[in-house]
């Protein structure tokens, strides 16, 4: 298998059921305490802007994008973001970001924000935000805040409350 069998594509409701056991495997039942699956429960994703990639026809990683304000500024919640054991370290992961990014920055998402870990995020085109401007429901570390915005916006002056647009 390398890189160029993987075939990236839409999310759809089909897809339901193996994400959710991609997820499990690769963050375990704790993913539920997150502060960013706080924001993910209180309205659904956005699937035109969620992926999948698939390896002749087994569907080994998935991305999924949140419609959030971030303070007034519309834009989207990465994640959650994983891969299959038998996938990892060939750039899959790294591919689904950069098509995500894309498809927000084309759909017009001003800011695309994650909980990460910078070294692997700031190649990708994300930045630090302002640490403690920016409140989600729980606990997270704001250090590990990072956003890619869009049109004008500075992810330092990002403020406010992260929620989900339906809510």
């Amino acid at each position: 298998m390398t890189f160029q069998d993987i075939v990236f594509l839409t999310e759809d409701a089909s897809h339901d059921a193996v994400i959710n056991h991609i997820n499990e495997e690769a963050f375990g039942p704790g993913r539920f305490v997150r502060s960013s699956e706080r924001v993910r429960e209180q309205g659904p994703h956005d699937q035109q802007l969620s992926f999948v990639a698939s390896d002749r026809g087994e569907i080994i990683a998935s991305v999924r994008m949140t419609p959030i304000y971030a303070g007034t500024v519309e834009g989207h919640l990465l994640g959650p973001l994983a891969v299959r054991p038998s996938h990892k370290n060939l750039g899959i992961g790294r591919e689904l970001v950069r098509i995500v990014l894309a498809a927000a920055q084309k759909g017009g998402s001003h800011a695309v924000l994650l909980v990460g870990d910078p070294p692997y995020y700031a190649p990708l085109g994300f930045a630090p935000t302002k640490p403690g401007a920016l409140t989600m429901p729980g606990p997270f570390d704001a250090r590990r805040l990072l956003a890619a915005c869009y049109g004008g916006v500075d992810p330092m002056a990002l403020a406010g409350e992260i929620r989900h647009r339906d809510s």
